[in-house]
């Protein structure tokens, strides 16, 4: 069965679902929100599981009126057979879209001064060699690390987690994505040594009843050509139109072939403003990307392996989730014949990579179908924007506290750049909104920077 021509249904102008409560993750920098679809007006999301030929494709509507005006169209080639359709929960593209999403994180500059002794007590300590590959394939127990117990309760996932030693316990807890700060082995050997274990609780911001909305359509299919319609939705659509496909495959990342696909900039420190003005700042800059690119581009927002995260926005979804949503691989021999894998204590390992495209269209910049195209690639991308938290202290107090606020300054001065250069915003009104929290030469006892000069100009001392 393909989806190109049999008439059918594909309003894709949909809206999205509503959301839950962010969750904080330590890890790689303190998770503080994220950017879903919920930004964006009349924004359609279809997940594409894909598979050699096989397709299961999830078509999400989040339409708000009466339902009985409610209509959907998608292209066919042949019939689907009732086995081929079902409905699925709705929370399973929201956990999807909340897995994927750009997300905002900070980090908070420690004390200068305290730097020294850190620097000082590692030199003097007798250096162990640390083999990074080795550490990151130790089991839990190789580590001295058991599971003694999971859970799910209401809208927490929780681990109960016993070990040997600090040292194991860290190295599992990093390693699985769990990261604590730095400097907490003597905290948590004390609570190992009176024999204490640990509760380790995420939340799981999709665990919701979603019956008050359109639960999404599914088709499973077999086709050789991998793509989906859009068409249709230009007809008689009013204005540009947000689509978001989250393709999923067990080789690697998804990509279009017939347009082409633009990574979102990403990793950059941003001022810390931006925090209270996350979802205005994401839509400036896809906004400003977008034009860049004249309308004609399809940006990866996300291409991650779906067994871990790095910081999460949400929990990564778990098999029987990802079955619901149609990943047909996970418990197939290499036949094609069902093997359910052995039952084990912690978290399944799954083998699905999941890839985030968000395209903004009309009829003229998309006047074809998208076609699609799995590749090898398994390297990780996201879209991740970084606040950095200043140390407020004497900056006289030591030579490296002095250092540490004239490069402050300079660090202030790129952050405003690149929020320029991301959104097309005023870069006079990013200083001032900067200014105003705080966060300027004057603010750390440094005059201001005098201008630039081009290079011919310190060239002959003009």
């Amino acid at each position: 069965m393909n989806l190109k021509h049999h008439a059918g249904a594909c309003a894709l102008g949909l809206t999205s679902f509503a959301l839950s409560a962010p969750v904080a993750s330590a890890f790689c920098g303190f998770y503080v929100a994220k950017a879903d679809t919920d930004l964006f007006n009349d924004a359609s999301k279809v997940v594409l599981v894909r598979d050699d030929e096989r397709t299961v494709i999830t078509i999400a509507s989040d339409y708000r009126g009466d339902v009985n005006e409610f209509a959907m169209v998608v292209p066919v080639v042949d019939i689907p057979l009732r086995e081929q359709i079902n409905v699925a929960n709705p929370a399973l593209v929201d956990h999807l879209d909340e897995y994927t999403a750009p997300r905002l994180v900070e980090y908070y500059d420690e004390n200068p001064c305290e730097q020294i002794r850190y620097r000082q007590m590692a030199m003097s300590a007798e250096p162990e060699p640390v083999v990074l590959e080795e550490v990151m394939e130790m089991a839990p127990e190789d580590l001295g690390v058991t599971i003694e117990a999971e859970y799910e309760v209401g809208e927490y996932d929780i681990l109960i987690l016993s070990a040997e030693e600090s040292d194991g316990l860290i190295t599992w807890l990093n390693q699985n994505e769990y990261r604590i700060p730095d400097g907490a082995e003597e905290v948590v050997g004390a609570y190992l040594k009176r024999g204490m274990k640990f509760f380790v609780a995420k939340v799981n911001l999709e665990r919701h009843d979603g019956s008050s909305m359109l639960r999404p359509i599914q088709v499973a299919y077999e086709d050789e050509d991998f793509m989906l319609p859009i068409r249709l939705g230009t007809v008689n659509a009013e204005g540009k139109q947000e689509l978001f496909v989250f393709a999923i495959t067990r080789q690697g990342r998804v990509e279009t072939t017939n347009y082409k696909t633009v990574r979102l900039p990403s990793n950059m420190d941003v001022p810390i403003f931006v925090k209270d003005e996350f979802g205005d700042f994401y839509k400036a800059m896809f906004e400003h990307q977008t034009e860049k690119e004249n309308g004609k581009a399809v940006f990866m927002e996300y291409a991650w392996d779906m067994s871990w995260c790095d910081p999460c926005a949400a929990n990564p979804l778990s098999r029987s989730e990802l079955r619901e949503l149609g990943v047909m691989w996970l418990d197939e021999g290499p036949q094609g014949d069902i093997q359910p894998m052995p039952r084990r204590p912690g978290p399944q390992p799954v083998d699905a990579f999941v890839t985030r495209l968000h395209v903004r269209y009309d009829g003229q910049t998309f006047p074809e179908d998208l076609n699609f195209q799995v590749t090898g690639d398994r390297e990780n991308y996201q879209g991740r924007y970084v606040l950095r938290h200043p140390w407020r202290g004497d900056y006289g107090q030591c030579e490296e506290a002095g250092i540490y606020a004239e490069n402050l300054v300079s660090r202030w001065d790129q952050e405003a750049e690149s929020l320029a250069r991301l959104t097309g915003w005023e870069m006079d009104e990013i200083r001032q909104k900067m200014a105003d929290g705080g966060f300027s030469a004057s603010a750390v006892g440094i005059s201001e920077p005098k201008p630039k000069r081009s290079w011919w100009q310190r060239l002959w001392g003009n």
